[in-house]
Protein backbone atom coordinates (compact mmCIF):
# COMPACT_ATOMS: atom_id res chain seq x y z
CA UNK A 1 0.00 0.00 0.00
CA UNK A 2 1.40 3.37 -1.03
CA UNK A 3 1.83 5.87 1.80
CA UNK A 4 1.89 9.67 1.49
CA UNK A 5 3.06 10.19 5.07
CA UNK A 6 6.26 12.09 5.74
CA UNK A 7 8.90 10.34 7.87
CA UNK A 8 8.68 11.11 11.61
CA UNK A 9 5.46 13.10 11.17
CA UNK A 10 2.65 13.03 13.69
CA UNK A 11 -0.08 10.43 13.45
CA UNK A 12 -2.82 12.00 11.33
CA UNK A 13 -6.34 11.35 12.57
CA UNK A 14 -9.14 12.59 10.31
CA UNK A 15 -12.66 12.68 11.76
CA UNK A 16 -15.52 12.87 9.26
CA UNK A 17 -18.36 14.46 11.19
CA UNK A 18 -18.34 17.51 13.43
CA UNK A 19 -21.24 16.61 15.71
CA UNK A 20 -21.23 15.55 19.33
CA UNK A 21 -19.33 12.28 18.82
CA UNK A 22 -16.70 13.75 16.51
CA UNK A 23 -16.19 16.79 18.72
CA UNK A 24 -15.87 14.68 21.86
CA UNK A 25 -13.19 12.56 20.21
CA UNK A 26 -11.36 15.61 18.84
CA UNK A 27 -11.33 17.23 22.29
CA UNK A 28 -9.58 14.26 23.80
CA UNK A 29 -7.17 13.61 20.94
CA UNK A 30 -6.28 17.28 20.48
CA UNK A 31 -5.19 17.45 24.10
CA UNK A 32 -2.39 15.03 23.22
CA UNK A 33 -1.39 16.98 20.10
CA UNK A 34 0.65 19.40 22.19
CA UNK A 35 2.99 16.49 22.88
CA UNK A 36 3.51 16.09 19.15
CA UNK A 37 1.85 12.68 18.92
CA UNK A 38 -1.40 13.30 17.04
CA UNK A 39 -2.59 15.71 14.36
CA UNK A 40 -6.39 15.99 14.35
CA UNK A 41 -8.56 17.23 11.48
CA UNK A 42 -12.36 17.41 11.73
CA UNK A 43 -14.40 17.59 8.52
CA UNK A 44 -17.83 18.98 9.39
CA UNK A 45 -20.61 19.33 6.85
CA UNK A 46 -22.53 21.89 8.92
CA UNK A 47 -21.14 25.45 8.83
CA UNK A 48 -22.04 26.08 12.47
CA UNK A 49 -19.67 25.43 15.35
CA UNK A 50 -20.32 22.08 17.04
CA UNK A 51 -23.38 22.10 19.29
CA UNK A 52 -25.34 19.87 21.64
CA UNK A 53 -28.01 18.38 19.40
CA UNK A 54 -29.96 17.16 22.44
CA UNK A 55 -30.85 20.77 23.28
CA UNK A 56 -32.12 21.92 19.87
CA UNK A 57 -35.69 21.89 21.17
CA UNK A 58 -34.68 24.44 23.80
CA UNK A 59 -33.40 26.73 21.05
CA UNK A 60 -36.64 26.27 19.13
CA UNK A 61 -38.63 27.07 22.27
CA UNK A 62 -36.65 30.30 22.68
CA UNK A 63 -35.20 29.18 25.99
CA UNK A 64 -31.59 29.23 24.76
CA UNK A 65 -29.79 31.14 22.05
CA UNK A 66 -27.86 28.93 19.60
CA UNK A 67 -24.50 29.93 21.09
CA UNK A 68 -25.57 28.68 24.52
CA UNK A 69 -25.61 25.06 23.32
CA UNK A 70 -22.26 25.34 21.52
CA UNK A 71 -19.65 22.75 22.52
CA UNK A 72 -16.10 23.74 23.47
CA UNK A 73 -13.93 23.78 20.36
CA UNK A 74 -10.86 21.50 20.45
CA UNK A 75 -8.11 24.12 20.48
CA UNK A 76 -5.42 22.05 18.78
CA UNK A 77 -7.61 20.44 16.12
CA UNK A 78 -8.04 21.73 12.58
CA UNK A 79 -11.71 22.09 11.65
CA UNK A 80 -13.00 22.22 8.09
CA UNK A 81 -16.50 23.63 8.51
CA UNK A 82 -19.14 23.59 5.79
CA UNK A 83 -17.18 20.90 3.93
CA UNK A 84 -18.67 17.56 2.90
CA UNK A 85 -16.64 14.37 2.49
CA UNK A 86 -17.68 12.73 -0.77
CA UNK A 87 -15.28 9.79 -1.08
CA UNK A 88 -12.76 7.73 0.84
CA UNK A 89 -9.70 6.58 -1.08
CA UNK A 90 -8.41 3.84 1.21
CA UNK A 91 -5.26 3.53 -0.90
CA UNK A 92 -3.40 5.88 -0.47
CA UNK A 93 -5.50 6.90 2.55
CA UNK A 94 -7.27 10.15 1.69
CA UNK A 95 -10.67 11.74 2.18
CA UNK A 96 -11.92 13.60 -0.89
CA UNK A 97 -14.08 16.64 -0.11
CA UNK A 98 -16.70 18.47 -2.14
CA UNK A 99 -14.45 21.52 -2.46
CA UNK A 100 -11.80 19.42 -4.22
CA UNK A 101 -9.29 19.13 -1.43
CA UNK A 102 -7.86 15.75 -0.45
CA UNK A 103 -7.18 15.20 3.24
CA UNK A 104 -4.64 12.44 3.99
CA UNK A 105 -5.00 10.23 7.04
CA UNK A 106 -3.22 7.54 9.00
CA UNK A 107 -6.39 6.76 10.95
CA UNK A 108 -9.85 7.72 9.73
CA UNK A 109 -12.88 8.01 12.02
CA UNK A 110 -16.40 8.03 10.61
CA UNK A 111 -18.73 10.03 12.87
CA UNK A 112 -21.22 10.76 10.12
CA UNK A 113 -24.28 10.50 12.35
CA UNK A 114 -27.74 9.90 10.92
CA UNK A 115 -30.32 11.47 8.65
CA UNK A 116 -33.96 12.09 9.52
CA UNK A 117 -36.37 9.56 8.09
CA UNK A 118 -38.68 11.15 5.52
CA UNK A 119 -41.84 9.03 5.48
CA UNK A 120 -43.40 7.95 2.16
CA UNK A 121 -46.20 10.49 2.22
CA UNK A 122 -48.15 11.50 -0.84
CA UNK A 123 -47.32 15.06 -1.76
CA UNK A 124 -44.08 15.19 0.20
CA UNK A 125 -42.07 15.50 -3.00
CA UNK A 126 -43.20 16.82 -6.35
CA UNK A 127 -43.18 14.22 -9.17
CA UNK A 128 -39.95 15.59 -10.65
CA UNK A 129 -38.43 17.35 -7.69
CA UNK A 130 -36.61 16.61 -4.47
CA UNK A 131 -37.43 19.73 -2.46
CA UNK A 132 -39.80 19.64 0.49
CA UNK A 133 -42.77 21.99 0.19
CA UNK A 134 -42.49 25.32 1.97
CA UNK A 135 -43.49 24.89 5.60
CA UNK A 136 -42.35 21.26 5.85
CA UNK A 137 -39.27 20.69 8.01
CA UNK A 138 -37.23 17.88 9.44
CA UNK A 139 -35.90 18.55 12.93
CA UNK A 140 -32.36 17.25 13.12
CA UNK A 141 -29.85 20.06 12.57
CA UNK A 142 -29.28 23.61 13.70
CA UNK A 143 -30.39 24.82 10.26
CA UNK A 144 -33.66 22.88 10.68
CA UNK A 145 -34.12 24.48 14.08
CA UNK A 146 -33.40 28.02 12.88
CA UNK A 147 -35.72 27.62 9.89
CA UNK A 148 -38.55 26.48 12.15
CA UNK A 149 -37.87 29.27 14.64
CA UNK A 150 -38.07 31.82 11.81
CA UNK A 151 -41.37 30.40 10.56
CA UNK A 152 -43.25 29.95 13.84
CA UNK A 153 -45.32 32.76 15.29
CA UNK A 154 -48.38 32.96 17.53
CA UNK A 155 -51.40 31.36 15.92
CA UNK A 156 -49.52 29.37 13.27
CA UNK A 157 -51.09 25.96 12.70
CA UNK A 158 -48.40 23.31 13.16
CA UNK A 159 -48.62 19.54 12.82
CA UNK A 160 -45.85 17.36 14.25
CA UNK A 161 -45.74 13.89 12.72
CA UNK A 162 -44.24 11.39 15.17
CA UNK A 163 -44.70 11.09 18.92
CA UNK A 164 -41.31 9.84 20.01
CA UNK A 165 -38.84 11.79 22.11
CA UNK A 166 -38.04 14.22 19.29
CA UNK A 167 -41.67 14.77 18.28
CA UNK A 168 -42.82 15.44 21.85
CA UNK A 169 -39.93 17.87 22.34
CA UNK A 170 -40.70 19.70 19.08
CA UNK A 171 -44.43 19.92 19.82
CA UNK A 172 -43.77 21.37 23.27
CA UNK A 173 -41.29 23.91 21.86
CA UNK A 174 -43.70 25.08 19.13
CA UNK A 175 -46.53 25.41 21.65
CA UNK A 176 -44.30 27.56 23.85
CA UNK A 177 -43.80 29.85 20.85
CA UNK A 178 -47.57 30.29 20.56
CA UNK A 179 -48.31 27.90 17.69
CA UNK A 180 -51.52 25.86 17.52
CA UNK A 181 -49.97 22.40 17.61
CA UNK A 182 -51.34 18.98 16.70
CA UNK A 183 -49.17 15.95 17.45
CA UNK A 184 -50.02 12.97 15.21
CA UNK A 185 -48.52 9.64 16.28
CA UNK A 186 -49.06 6.30 14.58
CA UNK A 187 -48.31 4.21 17.70
CA UNK A 188 -50.64 3.32 20.52
CA UNK A 189 -49.01 5.74 22.96
CA UNK A 190 -46.40 8.48 23.04
CA UNK A 191 -42.72 7.57 23.36
CA UNK A 192 -43.45 3.85 23.26
CA UNK A 193 -39.73 3.04 23.00
CA UNK A 194 -39.15 4.46 26.49
CA UNK A 195 -42.52 4.47 28.29
CA UNK A 196 -45.25 2.00 29.14
CA UNK A 197 -48.91 2.85 28.64
CA UNK A 198 -49.40 4.24 32.16
CA UNK A 199 -46.43 6.59 31.97
CA UNK A 200 -47.38 7.65 28.48
CA UNK A 201 -50.83 8.65 29.67
CA UNK A 202 -49.25 10.93 32.29
CA UNK A 203 -47.07 12.42 29.57
CA UNK A 204 -50.05 12.89 27.26
CA UNK A 205 -52.06 14.74 29.90
CA UNK A 206 -49.13 17.05 30.54
CA UNK A 207 -48.50 17.74 26.85
CA UNK A 208 -52.17 18.58 26.40
CA UNK A 209 -51.98 21.09 29.26
CA UNK A 210 -49.32 22.87 27.20
CA UNK A 211 -51.88 23.39 24.44
CA UNK A 212 -50.88 20.48 22.19
CA UNK A 213 -53.69 18.43 20.65
CA UNK A 214 -52.55 14.79 20.71
CA UNK A 215 -53.75 12.02 18.38
CA UNK A 216 -52.39 8.49 18.82
CA UNK A 217 -53.06 5.48 16.55
CA UNK A 218 -53.23 8.14 13.87
CA UNK A 219 -51.72 7.31 10.49
CA UNK A 220 -50.78 10.16 8.17
CA UNK A 221 -51.41 9.42 4.51
CA UNK A 222 -50.15 12.51 2.75
CA UNK A 223 -49.72 16.26 2.49
CA UNK A 224 -51.86 18.72 0.65
CA UNK A 225 -50.04 21.62 -0.95
CA UNK A 226 -50.88 24.80 -2.76
CA UNK A 227 -49.01 26.56 -5.52
CA UNK A 228 -47.29 29.79 -4.55
CA UNK A 229 -45.77 32.59 -6.61
CA UNK A 230 -47.46 31.32 -9.74
CA UNK A 231 -45.27 28.23 -10.01
CA UNK A 232 -46.50 24.76 -10.84
CA UNK A 233 -45.71 21.67 -8.81
CA UNK A 234 -42.31 21.04 -10.45
CA UNK A 235 -40.33 20.62 -7.23
CA UNK A 236 -40.60 24.27 -6.23
CA UNK A 237 -43.27 26.85 -5.62
CA UNK A 238 -45.33 24.62 -3.31
CA UNK A 239 -46.42 25.30 0.24
CA UNK A 240 -48.10 22.87 2.63
CA UNK A 241 -51.75 23.53 3.39
CA UNK A 242 -52.91 20.42 5.23
CA UNK A 243 -51.94 17.00 6.54
CA UNK A 244 -54.24 14.24 5.29
CA UNK A 245 -54.95 11.31 7.62
CA UNK A 246 -55.69 7.73 6.58
CA UNK A 247 -59.40 8.17 7.29
CA UNK A 248 -59.52 11.12 4.90
CA UNK A 249 -59.68 13.81 7.58
CA UNK A 250 -57.42 16.78 6.90
CA UNK A 251 -55.57 18.81 9.52
CA UNK A 252 -55.00 22.35 8.26
CA UNK A 253 -51.34 23.24 8.58
CA UNK A 254 -48.99 26.12 7.92
CA UNK A 255 -46.03 24.18 9.37
CA UNK A 256 -45.31 20.45 9.39
CA UNK A 257 -42.49 18.89 11.41
CA UNK A 258 -41.29 15.41 10.42
CA UNK A 259 -40.12 13.60 13.56
CA UNK A 260 -40.27 10.05 12.25
CA UNK A 261 -36.93 8.71 13.44
CA UNK A 262 -33.43 8.65 12.00
CA UNK A 263 -31.37 6.41 9.74
CA UNK A 264 -27.57 5.96 10.00
CA UNK A 265 -25.51 7.70 7.35
CA UNK A 266 -23.52 4.83 5.89
CA UNK A 267 -23.24 5.81 2.22
CA UNK A 268 -19.62 6.96 2.50
CA UNK A 269 -18.61 3.73 4.25
CA UNK A 270 -20.52 1.50 1.85
CA UNK A 271 -19.03 3.20 -1.21
CA UNK A 272 -15.57 2.65 0.27
CA UNK A 273 -16.20 -1.08 0.55
CA UNK A 274 -16.45 -1.23 4.34
CA UNK A 275 -18.69 -3.80 6.01
CA UNK A 276 -22.12 -2.30 6.57
CA UNK A 277 -25.19 -3.95 8.10
CA UNK A 278 -27.74 -1.49 9.46
CA UNK A 279 -24.78 0.67 10.47
CA UNK A 280 -21.03 0.58 9.91
CA UNK A 281 -19.93 -2.63 11.63
CA UNK A 282 -17.25 -2.11 14.32
CA UNK A 283 -15.45 -4.31 16.85
CA UNK A 284 -14.62 -3.63 20.50
CA UNK A 285 -11.94 -1.12 19.43
CA UNK A 286 -14.52 0.66 17.22
CA UNK A 287 -12.53 -0.57 14.21
CA UNK A 288 -14.26 -1.30 10.91
CA UNK A 289 -13.37 -4.00 8.38
CA UNK A 290 -10.45 -1.74 7.37
CA UNK A 291 -7.96 -1.64 10.28
CA UNK A 292 -7.19 2.04 9.61
CA UNK A 293 -10.84 3.13 9.65
CA UNK A 294 -13.03 3.47 12.76
CA UNK A 295 -16.64 4.50 13.35
CA UNK A 296 -18.48 6.00 16.33
CA UNK A 297 -21.87 7.48 17.09
CA UNK A 298 -25.14 7.08 15.25
CA UNK A 299 -23.52 5.51 12.19
CA UNK A 300 -21.71 2.74 14.13
CA UNK A 301 -23.15 -0.72 14.77
CA UNK A 302 -21.44 -2.56 17.64
CA UNK A 303 -22.30 -6.15 18.51
CA UNK A 304 -25.46 -5.86 16.43
CA UNK A 305 -26.67 -2.74 18.27
CA UNK A 306 -27.35 0.70 16.79
CA UNK A 307 -27.79 3.10 19.69
CA UNK A 308 -28.67 6.37 17.94
CA UNK A 309 -28.22 8.31 21.19
CA UNK A 310 -25.75 10.92 22.36
CA UNK A 311 -24.66 9.05 25.49
CA UNK A 312 -23.35 5.89 23.78
CA UNK A 313 -21.73 8.06 21.09
CA UNK A 314 -19.72 9.82 23.78
CA UNK A 315 -18.82 6.49 25.39
CA UNK A 316 -17.48 5.31 22.05
CA UNK A 317 -15.51 8.52 21.53
CA UNK A 318 -13.92 8.11 24.96
CA UNK A 319 -12.79 4.57 24.24
CA UNK A 320 -11.52 5.41 20.76
CA UNK A 321 -9.50 8.33 22.12
CA UNK A 322 -7.61 5.83 24.26
CA UNK A 323 -7.22 3.43 21.34
CA UNK A 324 -5.73 6.13 19.08
CA UNK A 325 -3.70 8.09 21.62
CA UNK A 326 0.05 7.40 21.69
CA UNK A 327 -0.09 8.04 25.44
CA UNK A 328 -2.95 7.77 27.94
CA UNK A 329 -5.61 10.31 27.06
CA UNK A 330 -6.10 13.19 29.50
CA UNK A 331 -9.04 12.82 31.82
CA UNK A 332 -12.20 14.13 30.20
CA UNK A 333 -14.69 11.96 32.08
CA UNK A 334 -13.64 8.89 30.10
CA UNK A 335 -16.43 6.37 30.10
CA UNK A 336 -19.00 8.79 31.47
CA UNK A 337 -22.32 9.28 29.80
CA UNK A 338 -24.84 12.06 29.57
CA UNK A 339 -28.55 11.67 29.86
CA UNK A 340 -30.49 12.13 26.64
CA UNK A 341 -32.36 15.39 26.96
CA UNK A 342 -30.38 16.54 29.98
CA UNK A 343 -30.41 20.25 30.84
CA UNK A 344 -27.20 22.20 30.14
CA UNK A 345 -26.22 22.59 33.77
CA UNK A 346 -26.74 21.09 37.20
CA UNK A 347 -26.19 17.57 38.43
CA UNK A 348 -26.69 16.10 34.96
CA UNK A 349 -23.73 17.97 33.47
CA UNK A 350 -23.21 20.89 31.14
CA UNK A 351 -23.93 20.70 27.41
CA UNK A 352 -24.83 17.04 27.51
CA UNK A 353 -21.56 15.59 28.84
CA UNK A 354 -21.29 14.00 32.30
CA UNK A 355 -23.22 11.45 34.24
CA UNK A 356 -20.66 10.12 36.73
CA UNK A 357 -20.30 6.45 37.41
CA UNK A 358 -20.90 4.95 33.96
CA UNK A 359 -19.04 1.71 33.23
CA UNK A 360 -19.29 1.23 29.49
CA UNK A 361 -15.58 1.41 28.72
CA UNK A 362 -13.13 -1.23 29.93
CA UNK A 363 -9.40 -1.60 29.53
CA UNK A 364 -7.05 -4.43 30.30
CA UNK A 365 -3.61 -5.60 29.28
CA UNK A 366 -4.77 -5.79 25.67
CA UNK A 367 -5.91 -2.16 25.65
CA UNK A 368 -9.17 -0.22 25.95
CA UNK A 369 -12.37 -1.89 24.80
CA UNK A 370 -15.93 -0.73 24.21
CA UNK A 371 -18.34 -3.26 25.67
CA UNK A 372 -21.65 -1.46 25.12
CA UNK A 373 -23.59 1.32 26.84
CA UNK A 374 -26.48 1.56 29.21
CA UNK A 375 -28.80 4.28 27.98
CA UNK A 376 -30.86 6.66 30.08
CA UNK A 377 -33.40 9.03 28.54
CA UNK A 378 -33.99 12.25 30.45
CA UNK A 379 -36.40 14.99 29.37
CA UNK A 380 -37.81 18.08 31.07
CA UNK A 381 -41.00 19.54 29.62
CA UNK A 382 -41.07 23.05 31.01
CA UNK A 383 -44.33 24.94 31.43
CA UNK A 384 -45.57 28.05 33.20
CA UNK A 385 -47.63 25.95 35.60
CA UNK A 386 -45.56 22.91 36.56
CA UNK A 387 -42.74 21.27 34.59
CA UNK A 388 -42.74 17.53 34.02
CA UNK A 389 -39.48 15.61 34.41
CA UNK A 390 -39.12 12.26 32.71
CA UNK A 391 -36.46 9.57 33.03
CA UNK A 392 -36.42 6.05 31.58
CA UNK A 393 -33.61 3.51 31.68
CA UNK A 394 -32.84 -0.17 31.31
CA UNK A 395 -35.37 -3.00 31.03
CA UNK A 396 -38.79 -1.57 31.84
CA UNK A 397 -40.78 -4.69 30.92
CA UNK A 398 -40.44 -7.25 33.70
CA UNK A 399 -39.40 -10.84 33.02
CA UNK A 400 -40.93 -13.78 34.89
CA UNK A 401 -39.73 -13.70 38.50
CA UNK A 402 -38.89 -9.97 38.51
CA UNK A 403 -40.25 -7.68 41.20
CA UNK A 404 -41.97 -4.46 40.14
CA UNK A 405 -42.39 -1.44 42.39
CA UNK A 406 -45.03 0.91 41.03
CA UNK A 407 -46.42 4.19 42.37
CA UNK A 408 -48.87 6.44 40.51
CA UNK A 409 -50.49 9.66 41.71
CA UNK A 410 -52.75 11.32 39.17
CA UNK A 411 -53.33 14.36 41.39
CA UNK A 412 -49.59 15.11 41.43
CA UNK A 413 -49.03 14.01 37.82
CA UNK A 414 -46.49 11.50 39.10
CA UNK A 415 -45.61 7.99 37.92
CA UNK A 416 -42.80 5.78 39.16
CA UNK A 417 -41.98 2.22 38.25
CA UNK A 418 -38.80 0.20 38.75
CA UNK A 419 -38.00 -3.39 37.84
CA UNK A 420 -35.86 -5.42 40.25
CA UNK A 421 -34.20 -8.76 39.45
CA UNK A 422 -32.76 -10.46 42.50
CA UNK A 423 -30.81 -7.76 44.30
CA UNK A 424 -30.27 -5.65 41.18
CA UNK A 425 -32.19 -2.74 39.69
CA UNK A 426 -32.62 -3.52 35.97
CA UNK A 427 -34.80 -0.65 34.76
CA UNK A 428 -37.19 2.13 35.57
CA UNK A 429 -39.64 4.76 34.34
CA UNK A 430 -40.00 7.95 36.38
CA UNK A 431 -42.24 10.96 35.71
CA UNK A 432 -42.98 13.94 37.91
CA UNK A 433 -40.77 15.11 40.77
CA UNK A 434 -37.54 13.24 40.11
CA UNK A 435 -35.51 13.96 43.20
CA UNK A 436 -34.48 10.30 43.48
CA UNK A 437 -33.46 9.72 39.86
CA UNK A 438 -29.77 10.42 40.49
CA UNK A 439 -29.40 7.72 43.11
CA UNK A 440 -31.45 5.23 41.12
CA UNK A 441 -29.48 5.86 37.93
CA UNK A 442 -26.16 5.45 39.72
CA UNK A 443 -27.32 2.17 41.27
CA UNK A 444 -28.47 0.88 37.89
CA UNK A 445 -25.43 2.06 35.93
CA UNK A 446 -23.02 0.61 38.45
CA UNK A 447 -24.97 -2.68 38.62
CA UNK A 448 -24.74 -2.34 42.40
CA UNK A 449 -26.65 -4.49 44.92
CA UNK A 450 -29.73 -2.78 46.26
CA UNK A 451 -29.90 -1.81 49.94
CA UNK A 452 -31.69 -4.14 52.33
CA UNK A 453 -34.48 -1.62 52.91
CA UNK A 454 -37.95 -2.48 51.54
CA UNK A 455 -38.23 -2.07 47.77
CA UNK A 456 -40.82 0.68 48.17
CA UNK A 457 -38.02 2.78 49.68
CA UNK A 458 -36.54 3.06 46.17
CA UNK A 459 -39.42 5.29 45.09
CA UNK A 460 -40.20 7.14 48.30
CA UNK A 461 -36.72 8.36 49.22
CA UNK A 462 -36.04 11.62 47.40
CA UNK A 463 -32.69 12.34 48.94
CA UNK A 464 -30.44 10.83 46.31
CA UNK A 465 -30.46 13.41 43.57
Amino acid sequence: MRSNREPDSRHRVVIVGGGMAGTRLAQQLAATAADGGVEVTVIGEEPHPAYNRVLLAEVLAGRYAPEVIALPAPAAARRLGGVRAVRIDRDPGEVVCDDGRRVPYDSLVLATGSNPVLPPLRGLFAPQGHELPDGVHAFRTMDDCLALAAAVRPGVRAVVIGGGLLGVSAARALAQRGAQVVLAHQGEHLMERQLDAGASEVLRRHVETLGVEVHTECRVRGLRTRTVDGHTADGGGRAVSAVELADGYALEADLVVLACGVRPRVGLARAAGLEVARGVVVDDELRTSDPRVFAIGDCAEHDGVLYGLAGPAQDQADVLARVLSPAPAPHLAVGNRSAEGAPPSGSWGRNGWAQPGHRAAHGDASGPRYTGSRTLTRLTLASAAAPLDLAAFGETTPAPGDDVVHLADATRNAYRKVVVRGDRLVGGILLGDLGSVGALARTWEGDEPLPSAPLLHLLTNDGGS
